[in-house]
């Protein structure tokens, strides 16, 4: 991972990645239904159960993610928040109207990109067999096309973008059985695609910075943990497009795709080095179960115990391969055992680990050898389980060993270790077979009124951030802002009159990370607090000091009108006369002719009202007091 590679490096080895970002969009309602798009804390009522299964797409064919989501046979409970969710969410009610609201969001955006739009909108219902949406499917709604966006000098081709609903919310997950939130679903989604011909792992990072930086600048997006997905496709010479889902931290994804160039490289080298040997895999399932009657193995004999089964196979000329690092921490053996493990297994066993670790002793080897007919260069894979769990299991484990002599399969990834920047199967890669129309729900006729207001809300990258330059005086303090999930609050503060923007940006970027470094949670401020007591310093009610000191004290008083805080904590400024008369009670008579004595009760004052007092107006006010003095 130290050695980073160059375009010419990545062009070589026919580097090929594209990205899916995925934005859930703020707005009041969900894409369509009248159901409450805000992901506050509510109150579950109903639930239902359902088994989801596979169906044929437009194409007349059943797509094979969805098809292999099926084969799972889980069950999946939902949970229904009255005002959150409706029968529209789980497909019991037809569709109401598109949210108009999230379509002029969509298109403002694709303006932005200069995309094209149809002429008339075709929502589509897209397959979802993995129980995150209790009909089993996502309506998807192509909203922009052809499109393109500048990154670093160069050109970014948009080949499509779509309104789409967001999907349930997990709660809990196993093998056989996931429960999911309701309110999330329905509410809408952007899904922004570029073409596979980002160059490097850095330059998808800039690419998706950017594509993120341009959703903010609507004002109009979620914030938080899962409001944003970036998903990467990444394949290369002789490879397949493997896709990582759900990459949220943006600044680990080049080393996630740097990974994933080099467990193909790795996959790559084993196909040749398997093929070199003559490899193959005998498709013959042998019950071991005997083996291990007296087995001193606690996990193999508390499964047997169980009423489970020891089901094994050769490899035929796999020995020392199927213990080849692919990733760290990763072997072959752990992309085989992640296809095993979707049948409801833990893992497998296989012949190029340390037997001690499992107390398999010599004698067991020997016998699982005999059994499986291996002759010295050969290896052997088991499962215990329940007999048809530990079939299916070994089933899935062969189907993957022969790949690997053949060819990299094409799959869907997950994130498994975000310290090692590692992926792991969660199931093969979908097709175009998952789509079919939408007939519950009209086509939404697009008017040159519509498109014509998306044109006038354009919004370029470049340009707002030259704006934060000049309006900032520092690029830093720009691109800082650009990044800043408060940009739009920084927008609107800094419209207001006799608005102090640098100091706006300080608050915002500085002070709210002290103040959460000091474990108070700022998130508990709505924006509209933070605009109460900004509202308060423009007006000179407050001082910059008591900025922070009130912010502070409204996070831990969350719901608690600001009017209330200022005044029961007596943060309102002194100035003018009233400034006037408490520097002379201060005083106490004492002069102000001699610049040391001054000096040292301008300080002395300052600690004491540092919170209410201007250090400006109070200097200036000093100054005529001191005057005011000599000429007596």
């Amino acid at each position: 991972m130290e050695n980073r590679r160059d375009e010419k490096y990545y062009k070589q080895i026919g580097f090929m990645c594209g990205l899916e970002i995925h934005q859930r969009l703020a707005t009041d309602r969900k894409l369509f239904c009248g159901c409450n798009a805000n992901l506050e804390e509510q109150q579950h009522g109903p639930t239902i159960t359902r088994r989801l299964r596979a169906v044929a797409g437009e194409l007349g064919e059943i797509d094979r993610s969805a098809k292999f989501e099926e084969l799972k046979e889980r069950n999946f409970k939902y949970l229904i928040s009255d005002g959150h969710a409706c029968l529209v969410d789980i497909d019991e009610e037809p569709p109401h109207l598109m949210n108009r609201d999230a379509l002029e969001i969509a298109l403002k955006l694709a303006a932005s990109m200069s995309m094209k739009v149809p002429a008339e909108l075709e929502p589509m219902r897209k397959e979802v067999v993995d129980g995150s949406n209790p009909s089993a499917f996502q309506r998807s709604t192509l909203t922009g096309f052809n499109g393109r966006i500048t990154v670093n000098g160069n050109k970014i081709e948009i080949p499509s973008m779509f309104l789409e609903e967001e999907s349930a919310g997990i709660i809990s997950n196993s093998e056989s059985y996931a429960e999911y939130d309701t309110s999330r679903i329905g509410i809408p989604l952007i899904e922004i695609d570029t073409f596979p011909y980002i160059k490097t792992p850095e330059e998808a990072k800039d690419v998706a910075l950017h594509i993120g930086t341009l959703l903010r600048l609507t004002g109009f997006v979620q914030r938080g943990i899962g409001s944003i997905r970036q998903d990467v496709n990444v394949s290369i010479s002789g490879g397949s497009r493997i896709e990582i889902k759900g990459l949220q931290e943006l600044s680990d994804m080049d080393k996630f795709i740097e990974n994933e160039v080099v467990r193909q490289q790795k996959l790559l080298e084993i196909s040749k080095l398997l093929n070199s040997r003559n490899a193959g895999v005998d498709f013959e399932k042998t019950d071991l179960t005997d083996v291990f009657s007296s087995t001193e193995s606690k996990m193999i004999s508390a499964s047997i115990t169980a009423s489970g089964s020891v089901i094994g196979f050769k490899l035929k000329h796999f020995k020392g391969v199927i213990g080849m690092e692919v990733n760290p921490g990763r072997r072959l053996g752990t992309e085989i055992s992640d296809y095993a493990k979707m049948a409801g297994v833990k893992g497998i066993i296989h012949s190029d680990e340390d037997m001690s670790k499992y107390k398999i002793s010599a004698s067991e080897l020997d016998a699982i050898r005999d059994k499986l007919g291996m002759d010295g260069e050969d290896a052997f894979i088991i499962v215990t389980g329940k007999k048809e769990i530990a079939s299916k299991a070994i089933g899935l484990a062969m189907e993957r060993a022969k790949l690997a002599i053949s060819t990299i399969p094409p799959e869907t990834r997950a994130v498994d270790n975000r310290e090692l920047f590692t992926t792991r199967f969660m199931r093969p890669l979908p097709g175009g077979s998952r789509m079919y129309p939408e007939t519950d729900t009209r086509p939404i006729l697009i008017t040159s009124s519509m498109l014509k207001n998306a044109e006038s809300g354009a919004i370029s990258v470049s340009k707002e951030r030259a704006k934060l330059v000049e309006e900032l005086s520092s690029e830093d303090l720009a691109d800082r802002m650009m990044l800043s999930p408060k940009l739009q609050l920084y927008r609107e503060l800094a419209a207001s009159k006799n608005a102090d923007r640098q100091f706006i940006a300080n608050v915002i970027l500085q002070k709210f990370r002290e103040i959460q470094r000091d474990g108070i949670n700022t998130d508990a401020i709505p924006n509209a607090a933070v605009k109460e007591i900004f509202a308060l310093f423009f007006d000179g009610k407050i001082t910059k000091q008591a900025v922070e000191q009130l912010i502070r004290l409204a996070a831990k008083k969350a719901g608690k009108p600001i009017s209330e805080i200022v005044e029961s904590n007596g943060l309102s400024r002194k100035t003018g006369k009233a400034l006037e008369s408490l520097i002379e009670s201060e005083l106490k008579g004492h002069s102000l002719e001699d610049k040391e004595h001054t000096s040292m009760f301008i300080k002395s004052f300052m600690s004491k009202y540092r919170l209410n007092v201007d250090g400006a107006e109070l200097n200036d006010l000093v100054s005529k007091l001191s005057a005011k003095h000599s000429k007596k």
